[in-house]
């Protein structure tokens, strides 16, 4: 399975991006997907989960209430919406499928995993 992230970008403190993940085949409709993060110099970090049929949802503490993660199945995608975003935002993030069908913010729980797409927030 191949996952590709896009939607990254500059954008100004207060802003909004919407990043994208579609996976290369129908193998996730059963799983949860997430979105990490990892900015330089730091490990990556948990940012959002959703279970396989998109009705529950977990966030980390530092985007929870800015950030929305909502999936499509029979398109095979995974977006997060970025509102309020903050310069300590910046990062990489990157999109994964779980092994399993619940949402998890362990990054061991995660099989694949997309290349990443770059969000800098300047304030």
């Amino acid at each position: 399975v191949q996952l590709q992230a896009s939607g990254g970008g500059l954008v100004q403190a207060g802003g909004s991006l919407r990043l994208s993940c579609a996976a290369s085949r129908r193998t996730n409709s059963n799983n949860a997907m997430g979105w990490f993060r990892q900015a330089p110099g730091k490990e990556r970090e948990f940012v959002a989960t959703i279970d396989w049929s998109g009705s529950r949802t977990q966030y980390s503490d530092s985007v929870k209430g800015r950030f929305t993660i909502f999936r499509d199945n029979a398109k095979n995608t995974v977006s997060l919406q970025m509102n309020s975003l903050k310069p300590e935002d910046t990062a990489v993030y990157y999109c994964a499928v779980a092994r399993g069908s619940s949402g998890s913010y362990h990054y061991e729980d995660y099989r694949y995993w997309g290349r990443g797409t770059l969000v800098t927030v300047s304030s």
